[in-house]
């Protein structure tokens, strides 16, 4: 069998390197003689993601001005709000790899949670078109979000894997039925441990991930994250690791966390982890960690999975959703609106260091039931393509 993972842009975002790189593992163990292929938008980002079978330029063509594409996509929708060969040109590097083939596989877990996809509509609708199989793996998806288009679109796909509760019942509630529940892939990823950074603390390191996404949707959190920071140097003799989790350029996590070192290396507690790691070495680090405090899903899963007390500050109906799946409640996840009260954060870190002990037996106890979610995605992917 022939896979396609496509709407994947690049693995600057550790999370969705962590997303195709525990996938392919899981197809791979489990799938005899899967190929797996990536279309990706920044494919140079991907090279060391070595268990695929090929990556691909899948990055959007741009329609050259007065050129015969352009009149003709101009003639389309001016005339019958017809966008589909415009769509269909730039996303032609993907199109065309649809009839080599079995499963065209959308992976970006919260592609859907950020307004309308028309060119991602378009994508689904050729494979479907081709008569292949379309998935949509690991996906998160709020209220908020679905909109009459995108049911639409959602309706094509041969399966939806649901990655938390919370998607899985809100789709079933609009009627789809090719819905089944499963849990992120990368909670069976493997990790790396470098050698550990001057300053580290074994057993006494809180991780500190924020990003520049929350940053700018609440501004106030900034100095609520800066007095949290202060607040655990005042209070205990912890160490302070702060751990980017993504590093594309205007969407860097490294930015923001360097401010907050500059701000408190004076202290000789603080430490900024390089932002030129990958996945499964972030992950490493992030598991010898005591607490983790994060606002990228995907670090918040590297602590998860390895049983680190975790404080999420959550901006979306995965972070809610993935704490609930572990916990039964949305248990020290802090909303957008939350994060720029000092008192709150500070509040839920309180929480975090006194049930210590109960949170890391929860999470021994909940990990493996979620990791063994993780692989139901693939049995559900067999039953599809009658694969075993």
């Amino acid at each position: 069998m022939k896979i396609l993972m496509f709407a994947h842009d690049g693995s600057l975002n550790r999370g969705c390197e962590a997303i195709v790189r525990s996938s392919t593992a899981l197809i791979k163990e489990k799938i005899s003689g899967a190929k797996v292929f990536l279309a990706s938008g920044k494919p140079e980002t991907d090279r060391m993601l070595g268990q695929l079978d090929g990556i691909f330029d899948g990055s959007p063509n741009s329609i050259k001005p007065y050129s015969m594409d352009w009149l003709i996509s101009s003639f389309k929708v001016k005339l019958f709000q017809d966008e589909t060969y415009a769509l269909g040109k730039i996303h032609g590097k993907i199109i065309e790899r649809i009839p080599q083939v079995d499963v065209c596989m959308s992976i970006g877990g919260d592609n859907y949670c950020y307004g309308e996809q028309p060119g991602w509509y378009e994508i689904d609708r050729r494979v479907k078109s081709q008569g292949k199989k379309l998935v949509l793996w690991g996906c998160s998806i709020g209220p908020e979000d679905l909109s009459e288009r995108k049911l639409a679109d959602l309706r094509l796909f041969d399966l939806i894997l649901a990655r938390e509760t919370l998607t899985y019942e809100l789709l079933r509630s609009k009627g789809l039925t090719n819905v089944r529940l499963v849990a992120d892939p990368a909670f069976t990823m493997s990790k790396e441990e470098l050698p550990l950074p001057e300053g580290w603390q074994e057993g006494n390191t809180v991780g500190l991930n924020f990003s520049p996404l929350v940053w700018k949707r609440n501004k106030d959190s900034q100095q609520a994250v800066g007095d949290l920071i202060r607040h655990i140097l005042d209070t205990s003799n912890m160490t302070i690791a702060l751990t980017p989790h993504v590093i594309e350029a205007g969407n860097d996590d490294s930015e923001v966390l360097s401010r907050y070192y500059e701000e408190f290396k004076h202290t000789g507690r603080v430490i900024l982890l390089p932002n030129n790691l990958n996945a499964i070495q972030y992950k490493g680090y992030i598991a010898r960690m005591r607490f983790f405090i994060g606002a990228r899903t995907h670090a918040t899963i590297a602590a998860y999975s390895n049983y680190v007390p975790t404080m999420v500050l959550g901006y979306s109906i995965k972070s809610k959703g993935i704490a609930k799946d572990l916990f039964g409640e949305e248990k020290l996840v802090l909303g957008i609106d939350e994060i720029s009260s000092s008192s709150k954060l500070i509040g839920k870190f309180g929480e975090m260091v006194r049930e210590e002990e109960s949170i890391q037996a929860r999470l021994r106890e909940a990990v493996p039931q979620i990791q063994s979610m993780s692989y139901k995605a693939v049995e559900y992917l067999s039953e599809l393509t009658n694969t075993h």
